[in-house]
């Protein structure tokens, strides 16, 4: 039976430092993801995709912004499904194409994917989260004053809307996915760590203005598509103890023990690689085969055990 594999790509893999986020630049670097994913179906892996947005939907909040003059700007919840269907629909195209290239006979598609957060989360009693522009602080107050949002003045280089962050509890479309990943489609889901959405007092579906964790929500949905192994992909060739530091070490394999107990010393920074590591913890821990944290560039070899930091029972 095929390996079922979901596989987390890092903003490197749509938007590299530096750029200036053009589409051509975009559609450049899904390329070259999507070359090496077309490579993992070619070897026999059935392959589910999700993605981050961080610059995608900042720009669009930035459009938001320029154009609300003009035209009425939209929540941040609507923004994320922007986002969505801007990356997906780059990546099911390209990936499409080099499948073809290949010889290989499979749809993708992409599913705007709300995904369920609890509206008691301790997380929108205290938003860390930073979205959109820099404001200087005059407008900032306005802002805070008009809008009712939270801000804070980052680095001295000036003020940003700040967001929760909730935890994810489950992919509102998770039966629909799991059913087109069993008839063979390559799908891309949970862009962005999804659309965040609670349940009112009717039990309707509100869009809610935060942010969910990529790599959180893509251990979710490799949980509920049944992954043997989860994938994250970044611009770094592994998980480091002492990072920056002189003696820095890349853990090549760790149990998900040892794990949680780096991460209780606090060894991973909470905005960029403590996340990952415990995504992959808990996608150990809920009986997946093996999470993997590499870097873009050395995915196939990650895959076979050779690179980047293997997370897996002892």
């Amino acid at each position: 039976m095929a390996k079922r594999l979901v596989v987390a790509l890092g903003g490197n893999a749509i938007l590299e430092a530096g750029q200036r986020g053009t589409a051509e630049e975009q559609l450049a670097n899904v390329h070259r993801t999507c070359s090496g994913i077309a490579d993992m179906i070619a070897q026999g892996y059935e392959v589910v995709i999700t993605h981050g947005n961080g610059p995608q939907v900042g720009n669009i909040l930035i459009q938001n912004e320029e154009g609300s003059r003009q035209v009425p700007a939209m929540p941040l919840d609507v923004c994320g499904a922007q986002s969505q269907g801007q990356i997906g629909y780059m990546i099911q195209r390209t990936l499409a194409n080099e499948l073809r290239r290949l010889g290989l006979d499979r749809e993708v598609a992409t599913v705007v994917t709300q995904v369920v957060v609890d509206p008691a989360d301790p997380a929108f009693s205290n938003p860390t989260k930073p979205v959109g522009p820099f404001y200087p602080a005059p407008r900032a107050q306005e802002l805070m004053r008009e809008k009712g949002w939270r801000m804070r003045e980052i680095d001295h280089r000036g003020w940003r809307r700040v967001v929760p962050s909730p935890q994810p509890l489950f992919i509102q479309e998770r039966a629909s996915i799991l059913r087109l990943v069993e008839t063979g489609v390559v799908v891309v889901a949970s862009g962005g760590g999804g659309i965040p959405v609670c349940r009112d007092g009717s039990g309707a579906l509100v869009g809610v203005e935060a942010v969910i964790d990529k790599d959180l929500a893509g251990e979710r949905l490799a949980q509920d598509v049944g992954a043997h192994l989860f994938l994250i992909l970044t611009d770094v060739d592994g998980v480091y103890l002492d990072w920056g530091r002189p003696g820095q070490r890349r853990l090549d394999r760790v149990s998900p023990s040892q794990a949680r107990e780096y991460l209780r010393q606090g060894c991973f920074p909470p905005g960029s690689m403590g996340p990952k590591v415990e995504a992959a913890v808990r996608f150990v821990e809920a009986g997946g085969e093996r999470a993997v944290v590499a870097a873009l560039s050395e995915a196939l070899l990650a895959l076979e055990g050779r690179a980047g930091t293997q997370v897996a029972a002892a």
